[in-house]
């Protein structure tokens, strides 16, 4: 694997994101009180789906402890953000950092950057933080959060499994085509920072 900065990496990744404008792909997304809404969100829109299916590919190139513990670390981490939304506890530049973890995730699976689990665990959970938290302030305040974050959750869980079960595909073709779904996900995540997408 290439040994690349991963916090160079993240840095170039936020920096991109801090002078964009935002996707507000978290602004009027629809009903956010039940069980179902929370599970059909994440299909709806395509910073959702590219994330989380990243986190399972990059999960997939890791291999090992890292299948469960990347899924598991975002997971945990996006249900720690959507709390702190509900509670209405501010996090500062959530959109921003959305669009960065895009970029982020796209160029650390495009490197194949090769970091210790607990480290990969560590910038996941960072991103889900921000992901949840744009989550948790969609909640109406009368509504079942914890009903739709569980919805939302078992949603983000199996498109983890899509991304970990298309790289654990047999053969050195996968692991090449996982590379380039890194780098078409970083050129999303771009094309999300400055409207194209």
């Amino acid at each position: 694997m290439i040994r690349s900065n991963p916090t160079k990496l993240a840095f170039v990744a936020i920096m991109l994101a801090a002078a964009c404008k935002p996707a507000l792909s978290h602004i009027g997304v629809g009903s956010a009180n039940s069980f179902a809404a929370g599970l059909a969100h994440p299909f709806f829109g395509i910073d959702h789906i590219i994330v989380m299916v990243a986190v399972g590919l990059w999960a997939a190139l890791k291999g090992g402890r890292a299948l469960w513990a990347l899924p598991a670390a975002f997971v945990s981490l996006m249900l720690a953000g959507g709390a702190l939304g509900i509670a209405g506890v501010p996090v500062p530049l959530v959109e921003p950092v959305i669009l960065a973890s895009i970029v982020a995730l796209g160029l650390l699976i495009a490197t194949a950057v090769d970091l210790p689990v607990a480290t990969g665990a560590v910038i996941i959970g960072f991103f889900a933080l921000f992901h949840g938290h744009a989550h948790g302030t969609e909640i109406p305040e009368t509504a079942g959060g914890l009903e739709y974050l569980a919805g939302f959750a078992l949603a983000t869980a199996f498109l983890h499994g899509a991304g970990i079960g298309f790289g654990l595909l047999p053969g050195q073709r996968i692991r090449g085509l996982v590379r380039l779904a890194g780098a078409a996900t970083a050129v999303a995540g771009l094309g999300l920072m400055v409207g194209a997408v």
